[in-house]
């Protein structure tokens, strides 16, 4: 007979469709505070309610069941070793009295004894599977909340970068100032033949428009290593189970492909005979993740904190949104490259780390000439990992009938010890005994490349009203540079439309 522990977790294969991926032996293995849970039952439940965590939300009350189920299963454990005590001591007895009771009574006691050990190997099963469950349930919860993160789902404004761009609004501007047009007609950007080699929500960059995203790496690279980051580039390619801990799992509450799972062969080495799987991997939608996973299963001390990484990659999105008007061209694709920062921080340190963050954005941004405004994001638009998460957006003149121009080009967000508990990842003190913790991360955007372009491209056209020494003509589009990008550019100011293309 199953015991119902084990009935109700299902197997492991079960638990692994649940997660969407086979968790392998070698996984970081996560210290989640579920203590904590079982005493803020209504806590974590109404976070779940206010991000919109619907299926979670009866997850921690499960907990709790689970939990009280494990410990009835240890009762009768302890109740049937002490039994199996009891009739070693009856036994020895028997031995000491040099066999004064007959060998029919021995071999009773000893059959009542392999009994007992059955009925624990049987509840040493059900443990296995409370346990299991427990675990599944609270790695399924969202982070907590932060008292500064508005509830449901509208932003609170925070404050604006730069000044709203000088050019009237136009009822043309969803043509006139689309990236999409003046991509193409100045021979930057191609999506037709990206269409015929990849399908849709792939791009060419060509000529000054990939002189123009390797210069906005450059930039931002600059930028935050004048702030102290240390510039780490790491892989395209990680395990599933790193990108799971940092709070990205392969589908969405909706059931939507987050991420690009790599196929490879299922079986792997053999270990003590036994044939494992290979761990699954995946393309990287940002490098948020392999930046934490650099410090899985590390101890760090204390003295290295706060540690702050920075780095340029590529990023993989399988969620690039539907087809049409308010997707099409550089806003949502599937592939581009971003310049993440990232920071392991002590408890109760993050704000700091965050706010500093924050003011690279601003800075990155003001830099470019770009206006946006600064919203603090309501529960429902944060993470799975995030406490508190900071958008800025920028205005886009060919959206203006999206959300009255604003597109978001940056975030940073606070996740406390989310991460690092599912990833193992300490930090030992050096001034006390006291046993290791867990720091905090802080994550932040520096500049993702296709947005900040369109950007540029859509607010930095012109017309000339002279001409120019280089080509340009009077009555003619140009496109300005920002001038912080001129080193990057081979001293151009700005991009004349070609003559032929």
């Amino acid at each position: 007979m199953i015991p119902s522990a084990l009935r109700q977790l299902g197997t492991t294969s079960t638990v692994a469709a649940r997660r969407g991926y086979h968790r392998p032996s070698i996984a970081p293995k996560p210290s989640l505070n579920i203590k904590h849970i079982r005493e803020n039952p209504e806590l974590y439940s109404q976070t779940c309610l206010d991000r919109n965590y619907q299926h979670q939300k009866d997850f921690p009350h499960q907990i709790i069941e689970k939990f009280e189920e494990w410990k009835e299963l240890q009762r009768d454990a302890r109740i049937y070793r002490q039994r199996i005590k009891d009739i070693h001591k009856t036994l020895g007895a028997i031995k000491d009295a040099n066999n004064s009771v007959q060998p029919q009574n021995d071999t009773e006691l000893l059959q009542q004894a392999r009994q007992l050990k059955l009925k624990i190997a049987s509840i040493e099963l059900a443990e296995d599977g409370c346990n299991e469950r427990i675990d599944y349930l609270a790695s399924s919860l969202p982070n907590l909340t932060s008292e500064a993160t508005p509830i449901k789902s509208e932003p609170r404004l925070l404050g604006y970068i730069g000044h709203h761009p000088a050019h009237p609004a136009s009822t043309d501007d969803n043509r006139q100032r689309d990236h999409v047009r003046i991509g193409s007609e100045f021979d930057l950007l191609d999506f037709t033949s990206a269409g015929t080699t990849s399908g849709w929500g792939w791009y060419f960059l060509k000529n000054e428009g990939a002189l123009l995203e390797q210069a906005l790496i450059q930039y931002a690279i600059s930028v935050v290593r004048e702030h102290g980051f240390s510039i780490v580039s790491p892989p395209s390619v990680v395990y599933t189970h790193i990108a799971d801990a940092c709070g990205f799992q392969p589908r969405d509450q909706g059931g939507e492909q987050q991420t690009y799972a790599i196929a490879q062969k299922e079986e792997g080495a053999k270990t003590n005979g036994r044939q494992e799987r290979n761990p699954e991997k995946s393309l990287t939608g940002t490098a948020e993740i392999p930046f934490a996973g650099l410090k899985a299963n590390v101890t760090m001390s204390e003295t290295k904190l706060p540690l702050q990484i920075a780095g340029a990659s590529r990023c993989y999105r399988a969620e690039a949104g539907s087809r049409g008007a308010e997707t099409k061209g550089l806003y949502r694709v599937h592939e581009f490259t971003k310049v993440e920062m990232f920071a392991w921080t002590a408890r109760g340190k993050e704000q700091a780390v965050f706010d500093s963050m924050v003011a690279v954005q601003k800075e990155i941004l003001h830099g470019l000439g770009l206006y946006c405004r600064i919203l603090e994001m309501p529960s429902q638009d944060l993470g799975a990992s995030a406490v508190r998460k900071v958008d800025v957006e920028a205005f886009f003149p060919s959206r203006r009938s999206k959300n009255d121009g604003w597109g978001e080009v940056t975030s940073a967000s606070i996740c406390t010890d989310y991460q690092t508990r599912r990833l193992n990842t300490r930090v030992k003190s050096t001034s006390s005994a006291q046993k290791s913790e867990f720091p905090s991360t802080v994550n932040g955007t520096a500049l993702a490349v296709p947005r900040i372009l369109a950007a540029l491209l859509e607010n930095g056209l012109t017309t000339l009203k002279d001409d120019l020494e280089d080509g340009g003509r009077k009555g003619e589009e140009i496109i300005n540079i920002p001038q912080v990008l001129h080193p990057w550019m081979q001293g151009s100011e700005h991009i004349v439309r070609p003559r032929e293309i």
